[in-house]
Parts: structure tokens; sequence; C-alpha cells
């Protein structure tokens, strides 16, 4: 399986404690991967444009992702800064564009477009050979959706997730949209989505337990009649795209404490259903296995010494404390 988001590599505390709500009964189309019109390298992008070190062969060199988390200097952090909020205008911009008709492919046209005009390089293009410069996630597919032919229907719940490599440093984030009416069940599910965000972000802050972040979003998940994917898990970012620490949105034991210079994402998958899923033969798209719909929503955010500050915030919510 390859990895676009970071997995979950070593086992999950006992998973006793998941039930397995059936998902609600409503009408919507279960979406499989189909045949993009479009194909294209890291050579589109415009040679001036400064690219990760993968950007060529595909290959991440474990060399250079270090074995701890790490506390970023005051400059590497004004850089981080710069490319999450690079990363959220251009998912910001895709509101405008997203409705019923068009395919994922010309989102990401226009994702890439942007990310390219502001001089950046979108990070996922050829991370362990990613096809595609954004990942797009459309109902029934958990995460890793890849761009293609296949026209947004009304009624769809459509996740994307955007990162930008920008002067050096990565910055990630993603939302969920509706494409035209949804149901009372999607609107459910991505209100859900966003406060299981919201409760893990809640509990970060300096000498906080990495594992807590988890805690927070499977209670909120759960009583919510939710339950989050514990195998797509947030990860620490900079210079290299996936890092330490871990980040789980499920009851964990992950050690270590979050101290001040600390850059890292919450991103939890939230399904309406069972929390399994299986990866289809293209090596990437998530799939759920009872064919429930899911959501998920990113942040990057850097801890500080009296609180949190959302790297990836629209201008109302850049600083918890």
């Amino acid at each position: 399986m390859q990895s676009y988001c970071r997995v979950a590599t070593n086992r999950i505390r006992s998973l006793s404690f998941w039930s397995r709500s059936p998902p609600p009964y409503t009408e919507f189309s279960l979406v499989s991967p189909v045949p993009s019109s479009t194909a294209y390298s890291p050579d589109i992008i415009p040679r001036h444009i400064l690219r990760p070190p993968y950007a060529h062969t595909g290959q991440v060199d474990p060399k250079l992702i270090p074995k701890t988390p790490v506390l970023w200097s005051q400059l590497e952090i004004d850089k981080i800064r710069r490319s999450c909020q690079l990363a959220r205008k251009v998912l910001n911009s895709l509101h405008d564009i997203i409705e019923p008709g068009i395919p994922t492919e010309d989102i990401d046209a226009h994702a890439r477009d942007m990310i390219t005009l502001h001089n950046g390089y979108p990070s996922p293009l050829n991370f362990q050979g990613f096809p595609k410069s954004i990942s797009t996630s459309v109902n029934n597919v958990a995460a890793h959706g890849i761009p293609d032919s296949r026209p947004l229907e009304s009624g769809d719940i459509l996740n994307i997730d955007v990162t930008v490599y920008l002067d050096g440093y990565h910055g990630d984030c993603s939302d969920t949209f509706k494409v035209g009416q949804v149901d009372k069940h999607a609107d459910n599910l991505i209100n859900v989505t966003r406060e299981c965000l919201e409760e893990g972000i809640k509990a970060c802050g300096p000498g906080k337990w990495l594992r807590g972040i988890g805690h927070a979003v499977q209670k909120h998940a759960k009583k919510n009649t939710c339950t989050t994917i514990p195998l797509f898990l947030g990860h620490g970012i900079g210079d290299f795209f996936h890092g330490p620490p871990d980040i789980y949105h499920c009851l964990n034991n992950y050690p270590g404490q979050m101290k001040p210079g600390m850059v890292f994402t919450v991103e939890p998958v939230v399904s309406e259903g069972d929390r399994r899923v299986k990866i289809l033969e293209d090596g990437w798209t998530a799939i759920t296995l009872d064919n429930s719909r899911t959501a998920q929503m990113e942040h990057t955010i850097l801890i500080t010494e009296d609180g949190v500050e959302i790297l990836t915030a629209d201008n109302n919510e850049e600083i918890l404390s």
C-alpha cells in the first residue's frame, strides 16, 4: 500500500472499544475510481519553482526524516506558516468551482495552477509516486482519492487535501465540501468531523500528551454515533512532508508530550459506519468496507509557549490558548 496520508504501521491499542454502528439508511452514489483524461509528471511544474527532494524520483530519502519531533526555530516557523497560508488560500478558492458536473481532475488542475502561480510546488505530486497534485475523496472513499474524470453529482460530499511546498517547507490542510444539496446525514457527518477536529486541537498545548488528541477525537465521534478510521494519522511536517510525531485519532498509547516549537497536523477521518477500509488496485484509493461515507478535515498546528497556533486557519480561528 502506498502512503500519501501518514498511516498507522504499529499495532494500535486493543480494538475492543470499537462499536460497529450501521450507517444511516440514505441514498448516495458509491464511488469507484474511473480513468483520468489527463496524466502528467512533475515536469509540468515550471522549472524556476523549488521542488522537494522526492519530486523526480518519487522516493523519500529516509535519511532526511528526523527520528524524533523537531522543535523548529522562529525563522523556520515563519516559512512553514507561509506555506500553510498558501495551502489555505488554495483550498478556500475551490469553493467557487465545486458544483455538480465538474470532474475532480478539473479541480486538481485549478489547484495546481494556483499553487504554481504563487511559486509553490504541490507536495503530493510524485510523493511515493502519487500521480496528481491534490487528493479528492468522494462519499465512500475515505482517503487518497485520485482526481479523475467522474463528474461530481448533487448530494456528493468531497474531501480535498491540499499541501504545498514553498521556499523549502510544506503546509497541509483539508476540508470536506458539499456538492449541491446533501441529505441531513451528510450534514451531520460533516459537522461531527469539524467538531472532532476542534476537540483534537483543544487537547493540544505545551506539556500535554500527544496521545490525548486521539482520546478526545474518538470520544466525540463515538458520542455522535460515528467512528474514526484509525489507519490514517496526522504527522509532523516542516522541511519534510511526513515525519514524527505520529498523531492518532483514536485511543492510543503513543508516547511523548507536546513542546513549544512542534508543528504537526490533526486530520481525523470520520465514518458514519464502520472503521474498516480496503485499498484498491491503484494502490492509493481507500474505500470503506461497508460503503459508509466519510469526511475529513485537517489543520497544521504549532505548539506555542502558552497554547496553540493554527497555521492553516482562516482569520477567525488562528490562536487557541
